[in-house]
């Protein structure tokens, strides 16, 4: 999914989040029948997360209110209701700010409820690992996915070209350009978004190279003569028509409905192998998933299975063990497994996994299959990213994409530009 916050929303998300630390946020008051959720994503998601809560609330007694926002809205009120003691007994979170908010204590660990209301018995370890913080768990994966390109095969049979398999390259995807633009899909939709403003397809770019976004002591792992080649790479995709302009690029402003993809702008964009139910349920065409480009046939290792999102608890909430019990639910319970499907990702508990199969829509389908066959795909789970990762995604990458598509700077300049300023950005941290 393609999200977008303005660096203004960003900053003061951030420092509610570092004046709710530097405060030392006491519990708030709260009612042990009744617990408080928020979380991100879409009308479809909700509709499943709700069915869940009116699941727990017919079994246990237990009203879970929720909230749902898109993700560019959500982290600044996240960050300023924690700010102000009032964050949600459960809160949604995310790989890339787990660490911050657990070394804030604005949210709990939860080693003291596994084995009695949390129950993580067959779990998948390396989804358990994923939700830890200095060794304690701060979150339960509400399941594992990978980076995937969604694709819009109706649009792909229109032009009479073969749809992406796992062994697509870089390459391949200019011949499919060039074929999309002959035969004027649609009044001129090109076969893929402009990717370069994309940090998790920079990042697996960059793994394929054996290079890394981050190290694991939160530096960048890679130099400016990287950047510069990607910049370069998405500017000949432009320039020769295959990827969108940069005007049309510019309306994705974060939600589905403003992506490439739904817009009938572009038939591939990177995505999230979760994210395909969401994509469907917005568009008549029939939308798959593939990987992402390989760099050259054969190379592989970019791809890894992460915790598509948490379910954390709050540091201040009063009811830790009553929200630890809720999310037990959530992960465990057949009934509740059945509803969610793998909108959030491939359940992390075998049993459940198991239980569900049989039932998976053909889009669920396609998304387990999709994260159990990633074969040489699959490199290892990179540590999370640092604090200041948020900035430079949202203040620096995406910008420089844009100021390099509309041609206010040069791939050669936005490459070094961005090393330096994405440097300085960590050290200021």
């Amino acid at each position: 999914m393609t999200i977008r916050i303005d660096r203004r929303h960003f900053l003061m998300g951030s420092s509610a989040l570092i004046a709710a630390g530097a405060a030392g946020i006491s519990p708030a008051f709260a009612q042990a029948e009744r617990l408080r959720m928020l979380f991100w994503g879409g009308q479809a998601r909700a509709d499943r997360t709700y069915a869940v809560t009116d699941l727990y609330q017919a079994a246990k007694g237990t009203d879970v209110e929720g909230e749902f926002l898109a993700w560019n809205d959500y982290w600044p009120k996240l960050a300023t209701q924690t700010a102000g003691g009032n964050a949600p007994d459960i809160i949604q979170m995310d790989y890339r700010y787990i660490v911050e908010y657990a070394q804030r204590n604005a949210i709990a660990p939860l080693d003291e409820f596994v084995g009695g209301a949390l129950k993580l018995d067959d779990f998948d370890a390396d989804q358990l690992e994923g939700g830890k913080v200095d060794g304690s768990l701060y979150g339960i994966s509400l399941g594992a996915n990978s980076v995937a390109l969604m694709v819009n095969t109706t649009a792909f049979e229109e032009a009479g070209v073969a749809a992406p398999t796992r062994d697509l390259t870089y390459d391949e995807i200019m011949a499919m350009g060039e074929a999309f633009n002959s035969a004027n899909v649609r009044g001129g939709m090109k076969v893929i978004m402009d990717g370069s403003g994309s940090e998790p397809m920079l990042d697996n770019w960059l793994r394929q190279k054996g290079l890394a976004l981050y190290t694991a002591d939160g530096k960048l792992g890679f130099d400016a003569d990287a950047m510069t080649e990607w910049f370069q790479l998405w500017s000949q995709m432009r320039e020769a028509g295959v990827c969108v302009s940069a005007e049309d690029q510019a309306l994705d402003t974060g939600p589905h409905e403003t992506t490439m993809l739904v817009l009938g702008k572009a038939a591939m964009m990177p995505s999230n192998s979760n994210q395909l139910v969401g994509f469907q349920a917005v568009m008549q065409d029939d939308i798959t998933i593939s990987s992402y480009p390989r760099l050259a046939a054969g190379v592989g290792g970019g791809h890894y299975r992460k915790p598509s999102m948490f379910f954390s608890v709050a540091g201040s909430s009063a009811n830790k063990e009553a929200a630890a019990e809720f999310l037990s639910f959530f992960v465990n319970d057949p009934e509740a497994a059945a509803v969610l499907g793998v909108e959030r990702g491939i359940p992390c508990s075998a049993a459940v996994r198991d239980a569900i199969a049989p039932t998976l829509s053909e889009q669920d389908q396609i998304a387990l299959n999709f994260v159990a066959n990633l074969g040489d795909l699959l490199g290892p789970l990179p540590p999370s990213p640092p604090a200041a990762a948020g900035e430079i995604d949202i203040s620096l990458l995406r910008t420089l994409s844009q100021e390099v598509g509309f041609g206010a700077r040069s791939p050669e300049d936005a490459g070094p530009y961005f090393v330096t300023e994405a440097t300085a950005i960590l050290n200021r941290a």
